[in-house]
């Protein structure tokens, strides 16, 4: 019973989480304002790294955290250069 359950809630999860980065790419093209953009894309490169965590407990494979930690370190390179680019407009001093 409880393997069923869990089997339901995952995939809730996974159609969630797809949700929600198609509503964040929709932000990301029709974002007014270029912070609204990198809001956007932070908040998607969360909703994709939690995708892949959910799908690799799903299947029971470690290939898919290991993406998830990669697309994290990823992300926090991107929020950084972006936020140093909107508040200073560059990146490279």
């Amino acid at each position: 019973m409880s393997a069923t359950i869990l089997i339901i809630a995952l995939a809730y999860a996974q159609v969630a989480l797809a949700l929600a980065g198609v509503l964040l790419g929709l932000r990301i093209l029709w974002g007014p304002r270029a912070q609204d953009r990198v809001l956007a894309l932070d908040a998607l490169y969360v909703a994709i790294m939690l995708l892949l965590l959910v799908t690799g407990m799903r299947l029971g494979t470690a290939f898919f955290f290991e993406a998830a930690t990669v697309i994290a370190i990823m992300g926090f390179v991107t929020s950084v250069a972006l936020a140093k680019f909107l508040s200073r407009g560059e990146v490279i001093e």
